[in-house]
């Protein structure tokens, strides 16, 4: 059964402006240990993909938050909330900490889809819930 939808999009402009101010603060603010690794190599060898790499999470971030109906409130963080990829390219969301222990409490999973173009960065969750079974 569906536990909760949520969409962003996200402008790759605001977050290199972020990124201008305040460096890498702003990207360790959003990305887990992980995440951020792969956005310092990516950043390293193509700045603009390292950029889009970073809006994209944020994006995706902000739909789980959404899909869940938490906002970026506990136990939802920024940092909390992976989002990874299969072996085949596809996005996951990796959950930590307590946020992952309040999502399974809940019997909730969820499907993400990321997606970049220059300017923008968007992201499409769908939350599930097991139902009981009788």
């Amino acid at each position: 059964m569906i536990y909760g939808i949520g969409t962003d999009i996200c402008d790759v402009r605001r977050i290199r402006s972020s990124l201008e101010r305040h460096g890498d603060r702003f990207a360790r603010k959003i990305l887990s240990d992980a995440e951020f690794a792969t956005w310092q190599a990516r950043s390293a060898r193509w700045p603009e993909r390292g950029l889009r790499y970073l809006a994209t999470r944020f994006s995706a971030k902000e739909a789980f938050s959404k899909a869940v109906g938490l906002g970026m409130r506990m136990p939802m963080t920024w940092r909390s909330c992976e989002v990874g990829k299969l072996a085949s390219g596809k996005p996951v969301i990796v959950l930590h900490g307590e946020l992952k222990d309040w999502c399974a409490a809940r019997g909730l999973s969820a499907q993400v889809s990321v997606t970049d173009e220059t300017d923008y960065a968007a992201s499409f969750v769908v939350v599930e819930q097991k139902e009981a079974r009788t």
